[in-house]
């Protein structure tokens, strides 16, 4: 890790996915009517891909159409000042072969919102990048 002006540690793509790991919600960022839209989401990290479970007539299924998508999850204490950010870039796809759905329905992956759940979309992450406030 190196640390900038900022006190910004800068983090490697291993301890980006570390972190990544350790929490069950993040902000996919994809297009909808060719403007950017955020997206709130329970996620699972399955070794170096991003899994999403949703409808399949959600706004969100639109986006795994093998679109480049960004996905961003963060912790920050505001009272110890501490905390990190993890950003992924990377292609998104719906799962249909039926060996990968019922593997991806065995992880432990909930939805919060209300409704049937069983279109998961698979976020390839290229490029990982993150950072920890420095204390």
């Amino acid at each position: 890790m190196q640390l900038n002006s900022s006190g910004l540690q800068a983090l490697s793509r291993e301890e980006c996915l570390d972190l990544l790991a350790t929490t069950p919600i993040g902000r996919i960022v994809f297009t909808e009517h060719a403007l950017p839209a955020v997206q709130p989401v329970n996620f699972y990290l399955d070794g170096r891909s991003i899994v999403i479970r949703t409808s399949i007539g959600s706004k969100l299924a639109a986006a795994t159409r093998r679109a480049v998508v960004a996905f961003e999850a963060d912790e920050f204490d505001p009272e110890l000042r501490t905390g990190w950010s993890v950003t992924a870039v990377g292609y998104s796809r719906a799962v249909t072969d039926p060996a990968e759905l019922d593997r991806l329905a065995a992880l432990p992956l909930t939805a919060s919102a209300p409704g049937s759940r069983d279109h998961y979309i698979v976020v390839d992450a290229e490029q990982v990048s993150g950072r920890r406030i420095a204390d």
